[in-house]
Parts: C-alpha cells; sequence; structure tokens
C-alpha cells in the first residue's frame, strides 16, 4: 500500500464512522442483517482468517467479530465518503479476521445494499485490493481508537502476529494432510 495517499485526519474519519454506525445499528433491517451474517456461519470454512484468533470459537466469538467488522465497513465508508470516493484509499489496513467478518456480512448484498441506502453510505470493499497489513499506530489503528477506544487484540491482530500465526497454522494443516494452508489436500474419499 503507498504512504503517499492523502486520506482524511483519522479523526474526521472517527467522527464520521461512530455516526456510520449508530445509523446502521438504527436501521430497521439491522437485527434481520445480523442473523443472516451470524447464520453465514455454516459457511465459514476459511483455513488462514479466523483461525489466527487463539482458541477461536465460533460461537462465542462470531458477535465480538460481527460488531468489529460493521466497525471497519463504518471507517472505510467515512473514509470513502470524506477522501473524495477515491476506492484505493478506501482499502485501509484491517486485520485479519476482522477482515474475514467482512466477507460474511458482504455475503448479504441485499440486506447490506438497502440498509446502506438508508443510511446513505457505499460499502467499499474489493478483495484485490484490500490490506492485512494493520498494525498498532497506524491509520486504521489510529481512526479506530479516536472512534471507540481501544481494539480488542484478540480480533484486531496485527499484521507481523498474524503472519506468525499462519505459519503455525500452515504447519499444523500439513501434518493433519491439508496443503497450502486448506486450499489442497490429499484424502481420497472413494477410498475411505
Amino acid at each position: 500500500m503507498s504512504d503517499t495517499i492523502s486520506r482524511p485526519t483519522p479523526e474526521r474519519v472517527a467522527d464520521r464512522a461512530r455516526e456510520i454506525m449508530s445509523a446502521i445499528q438504527a436501521d430497521p433491517e439491522f437485527d434481520a442483517f445480523t442473523a443472516a451474517a451470524l447464520k453465514y456461519d455454516e459457511a465459514w470454512t476459511c483455513f488462514t482468517g479466523f483461525p489466527v484468533i487463539s482458541n477461536w470459537d465460533l460461537d462465542i466469538d462470531k458477535r465480538p467479530l460481527l460488531t468489529e467488522g460493521l466497525r471497519a465497513l463504518a471507517l472505510k465508508a467515512a473514509v470513502y465518503e470524506l477522501g473524495g470516493q477515491d476506492e484505493d484509499m478506501t482499502e485501509i489496513p484491517v486485520a485479519v479476521p476482522v477482515d474475514e467478518m467482512m466477507h460474511a456480512m458482504i455475503a448479504q448484498p441485499q440486506l447490506l445494499a438497502r440498509i446502506a441506502e438508508r443510511v446513505g453510505v457505499s460499502v467499499i470493499h474489493q478483495t484485490d485490493k484490500e490490506h492485512h497489513e494493520y498494525s498498532a499506530g497506524d491509520y486504521t489503528h489510529t481512526a479506530y481508537v479516536h472512534a471507540w477506544g481501544m481494539p480488542p487484540k484478540r480480533y484486531w491482530v496485527e499484521h507481523g502476529e498474524a503472519e506468525r500465526r499462519l505459519a503455525i497454522l500452515e504447519s499444523t494443516y500439513e501434518a493433519a494432510g491439508f496443503r497450502r494452508s486448506g486450499k489442497a489436500h490429499s484424502i481420497d474419499f472413494s477410498a475411505a
């Protein structure tokens, strides 16, 4: 990611993100959106997103992660709005588990589109442009702190630590027959 991008100040983004988050939570379809996003858990099979959380437990972690994903989307919507609707600028660094939750939310396109339209924001998330280089003190962290205080370290895993954990996971997966972090395996179902 280029350090030459001139984004709006984290303080301005934080103020607008809080407003966006409040408006989303007050929307008449927010409960339906929440239920749909949390039900998506049956499809949460990513080997490299949520599993970087220590002692990951879907039942315990999915609701707090929903909040973190919404906060990240609100920050991104604020950057997009205040930064002149520049999609590249909007792809701020986000921790891997939080990014994974954003994918679960974006998998509810009709509900999310209607909520965003009523709130008056654009939801910007493009996988080929996303950044996972999140770390304490960066732009995202600073805006988050101004908006909601310190992000929970359980979910906002810094990039270097996430990479370390991914290496541990990859080794563990390979020992169980899963190669390339779950992108391939050696299980022959016809022989089983």
